[in-house]
């Protein structure tokens, strides 16, 4: 079983026209068999008629490497992949993306185009589909309006299709932003988001099912796209965004995983004493065993065994790192968290703890890890927030890896972690966000900030300026593939950053409409975005 998971992970690369060499290291850990740690099970709230519809979530390069959250991260200031030598340098894509030098052949850029157009289709289908209700078509809609937003914030002028096989022309930005809004005001049965809109004509229920959308759901999505409006379309809408973000905390059906919110720690090693016996708050919320956590509001379904997808494990890790949790599979050692992103957080933020592994590590009896192909002179594994170079010389250690949705002994290459698209932290951020800039005043949501700062046991901020809230739903929102997006809303994404100099034009804020697609576009043609 386990060469044929080799093969078929060599096979998908070979489809994207990357590679990754280090899949010739073979470490053996001392478990070999599955267990159920504490019974959980997370494979439940998506059947039937719409099964199809929520796993392409998982399809659609949610949580795994080669499509959205790979351009997404390694784009933004958040994360690299650096190259070890020919070991992940993968034909200059990755230093591409992190250098914002992307052209219309990047393999991952085309790959996200595929993968996100592949999911339209799917909800496509369903829609067209005359046995589902109303309720069921309206579930597909929103979704489908997700997507359609995904593409309008990558790629800009794309393609409406709404038609099972059909063509469309491309249209404008403006275009795709009006169908994305009209689409969720219609689900949600209102004209407008106000501070008294009223939803309940929806035929999106109010019923908690993480896993579906429901109405809360569609807000959360609405509050997201509002946030981003004047970027895709010159007009603001930031009261809009805070009203929908406030709609749904204000319903109080969700709340924030504080203290007393609690998971068994499914990655605690026998051998390492401050491994806590459970895992509480902020790390709660990203746990292997994180399904129904009351801060999310939709989340996507990963299993290890029947919702495959998400691959954080294989991503981020050193290859020796299959012996702290036991893995059955060896790691990659790819992603890794820049330097200066990681020196954001002050010692002591719980979402720090959480959210990156650093130091020696150890394996499940508290030994040493050892790195015997060690490129820095010390055999034992340390990661360490500072890494030399992007290219072409990385050491194998360098960079705080990524550990917010966090592992499991025993784990497998995919993971069982839900990853949430709309969670209560980050209406929060949208409700604060929105009402300062609606004010002009950065203070106006203050205290919806702090309320997340005192789940991560820091200090309350007296004032907050721009840059500094910026920084805030950095540290809140870390590898929620939400970083690109915000630097653009910030104007923040041409600056300078660690190994990569200051954009020459900011048209690098749109991708390039890959040019397979435009190749492959027999009908209704498509035109590259300007600068490419």
């Amino acid at each position: 079983m386990k060469i044929f998971i080799k093969f078929l992970f060599a096979s998908a690369i070979l489809l994207f026209g990357f590679s990754c060499t280090n899949l010739d290291e073979d470490l053996v850990g001392d478990i070999t068999s599955d267990i159920n740690i504490d019974g959980v099970s997370t494979t439940g709230g998506t059947s039937g008629a719409l099964s199809a519809v929520y796993a392409s979530l998982r399809d659609a390069g949610t949580a795994n490497h080669g499509g959205y959250y790979s351009i997404q991260e390694i784009s933004s200031d958040e994360m690299a992949i650096c190259a070890k030598g020919g070991d992940w340098f993968d034909g200059g894509i990755l230093v591409e993306l992190h250098r914002h030098s992307y052209t219309p052949t990047h393999a991952m850029v085309n790959g996200t185009w595929t993968q996100t157009y592949g999911a339209i289709t799917t909800c496509n289908e369903a829609i067209a589909n005359p046995d589902l209700d109303a309720n069921q078509v309206a579930q597909a809609r929103t979704l489908r309006a997700y997507y359609y937003w995904r593409l309008m914030d990558l790629y800009g002028n794309v393609k409406i299709v709404t038609t099972p096989g059909a063509d469309a022309p491309q249209v404008t930005r403006q275009e795709v932003f009006d169908f994305v809004e009209s689409e969720l005001l219609d689900v949600l049965d209102i004209s407008a988001v106000s501070s008294t809109m009223d939803p309940s004509g929806s035929a999106l229920t109010t019923a908690v099912n993480s896993y579906q959308i429901n109405q809360y759901a569609a807000l959360g999505i609405l509050s997201k796209v509002y946030l981003n409006a004047e970027v895709y379309t010159g007009t603001p809408k930031y009261s809009e965004a805070a009203m929908a973000a406030a709609y749904v905390m204000d319903a109080g059906v969700y709340t924030l995983c504080g203290v007393g919110c609690t998971v068994s720690n499914l990655g605690k090693r026998n051998g390492v004493p401050s491994d806590p016996d459970n895992l509480e708050g902020y790390a709660a919320v990203f746990a292997p065993n994180n399904t129904a956590n009351p801060e999310h509001i939709f989340a996507v379904n990963y299993d290890e065994v029947t919702g495959g997808g998400m691959n954080f494990s294989q991503m981020n890790l050193h290859y020796s790192s299959q012996f702290t949790w036991n893995f059955d599979a060896q790691p990659w050692n790819g992603y890794a968290t820049l330097e200066e992103f990681y020196n954001s957080y002050e010692d002591g933020d719980a979402r720090k703890t959480a959210s990156f592994i650093v130091g020696p590590q150890l394996d499940f009896g508290g030994s040493d890890i050892l790195d015997y192909a060690s490129d820095d002179g010390d055999l034992v594994l340390n990661y360490t927030p500072a890494i030399n170079e992007l290219v072409p010389n990385s050491l194998r250690e360098a960079g705080a890896r990524p550990g917010k949705f966090s592992f499991k002994q025993l784990g497998r290459d995919n993971m069982d972690n839900d990853f949430p698209i709309v969670r209560l932290g980050e209406l929060y951020l949208n409700r604060a966000e929105g009402m300062a800039r609606a004010a002009g005043d950065w203070n106006a949501g203050l205290a919806f900030v702090n309320e997340l700062r005192a789940r991560a046991g820091v200090s309350d901020y007296s004032s907050i300026d721009a840059g500094e809230f910026l920084a805030e739903r950095g540290r809140e929102m870390f590898q929620e593939t939400s970083r690109r997006t915000d630097l653009i809303r910030f104007q923040k994404y041409n600056d300078a950053w660690w190994e990569k100099p200051a954009d020459a034009s900011d048209h690098v804020n749109l991708f390039p409409i890959p040019s397979d697609q435009i190749t492959a576009a027999t009908g209704e043609p498509l035109s590259q975005n300007p600068g490419y």
